[in-house]
């Protein structure tokens, strides 16, 4: 079993990174599964699983949807496996026109909100010295948060299409189009908002051009990450990122997790026919978001599909929120034997993740439900004895 718990423990990304990102559609390592991909799927998982762990979910607190931890320390407090491999250059925040469910977005219950509008959405992130040697170039990272509630939000949204020309190379396909709620969240602004002066979108756009530029004599990559609606917009954000000439001819590959369909035939063919552009879809059989929307929509990338219900660790038969689980969907990538059948952990994962957010180990491994939460709640005693909320780090 490949261990997962230092550096060295990332195997031979290193010296394997183009093909490990995709650059021949990883052909010949999806059945049976590679297990330098592994690795590299559960590294950029933890990214985006990260984006998760770092939201302020608490409606009762004035900062409910922004983060809880400064960019200094965030991928430390967050227990990613490799802190040290990326430093955050920057957070994201987002908002949305368009009605969305209560998953979508957390909106604070106090009078004294930090934003009546914005939730902050992931982070960029850039490869430190010491990730360059680990991972063979310098890697700039974009991990997008995905929904909080799942998955009863899809009885509830609309599921228009909407013209992606903005965000599609121009000229080369019909008609394009996106959801359209994705692309709100995507691409809505604000200019009396004091996060969302700025679309997500030219948030990550601008960023993205000022570290191609600082790093333009080294070799870069560009890789995208997310889960669920973080993995919709993650589709979305790789492909305006090539379109639009921000990668300067550098590799982009995004890595999506769960991910509900994005965009109608169209966008699938430009998205897969973009050059410099790869995406790897995983996808756990029992989970029902990925084939959501049904009509009218068409997948982009290539799949690897994976089957949480073959692990002998979890809960038989699960439910739709262990299915869609980002823990859960790293355990199915740790083990899965693929069109063989059956479940081994090749990498060593600690099984104890898949309750991290919720309640898919099996009872007799006797680990709690929901075990990730900030101490007390992020409730501190002050000198005079009181108890007080202290969920909120200035950023640097």
């Amino acid at each position: 079993m490949a261990k997962m718990s230092s550096p060295k423990g990332l195997g031979s990304i290193s010296r394997r990174w183009r093909e490990l990102n995709g650059v021949n559609y990883w052909k010949g390592l999806l059945d049976p599964l590679d297990v330098d991909l592994r690795k590299n799927i559960i590294n950029y998982g933890e990214l985006s699983q990260a984006a998760y762990t770092g939201l302020n979910r608490e409606r009762r607190s004035r900062y409910a949807g922004s983060c809880l931890f400064s960019r200094k320390d965030f991928l430390s407090r967050v227990d990613v496996s490799n802190p040290n491999l990326y430093m955050i250059t920057k957070f994201i925040y987002a908002m949305c026109t368009v009605r969305l469910p209560d998953g979508f977005m957390i909106k604070s219950l106090s009078k004294a909100a930090w934003s009546k509008q914005s939730n902050w959405m992931g982070f960029i992130a850039v490869a430190t010295d010491e990730g360059k040697e680990v991972l063979g170039r310098r890697d700039v990272v974009v991990a997008w948060r995905g929904t909080i509630q799942m998955v009863e939000w899809m009885d509830d949204l609309d599921i228009s299409l909407v013209s992606a020309s903005e965000i599609v190379r121009p000229g080369c396909i019909v008609d394009p189009c996106v959801h359209g709620g994705w692309l709100s969240v995507y691409m809505s602004a604000d200019p009396e908002s004091q996060y969302n002066k700025q679309s997500a979108r030219y948030q990550v756009l601008n960023e993205i051009k000022r570290l191609q530029d600082l790093y333009e004599h080294e070799e870069t990559s560009i890789t995208i990450t997310g889960h669920s609606l973080g993995a919709a917009l993650a589709t979305i954000n790789a492909t305006d990122i090539v379109s639009n000439g921000y990668n300067k001819n550098c590799p982009v590959s995004a890595f999506v997790f769960g991910s509900p369909r994005v965009g109608n035939s169209d966008f699938q063919k430009s998205f897969d026919s973009a050059p410099d552009l790869r995406l790897l879809r995983i996808r756990n059989s029992p989970d029902v978001v990925p084939s959501w929307p049904k009509l009218g929509y068409s997948d982009a990338g290539i799949e690897l599909m994976i089957d949480t219900g073959e692990s002998p660790y979890l809960k038989v038969p699960g439910n739709p929120l262990t299915w869609h689980d980002m823990e859960c969907y790293m355990h199915g990538v740790a083990g899965t034997q693929g069109s063989k059948g059956g479940f081994r952990l090749e990498i060593d994962r600690d099984i104890t993740l898949v309750n991290k957010h919720g309640d898919a180990l099996k009872n007799e491994y006797a680990i709690p439900s929901s075990w990730w939460v900030v101490q007390n709640k992020c409730m501190v005693k002050g000198t005079d004895g009181r108890w007080h909320l202290a969920d909120h780090e200035d950023d640097d």
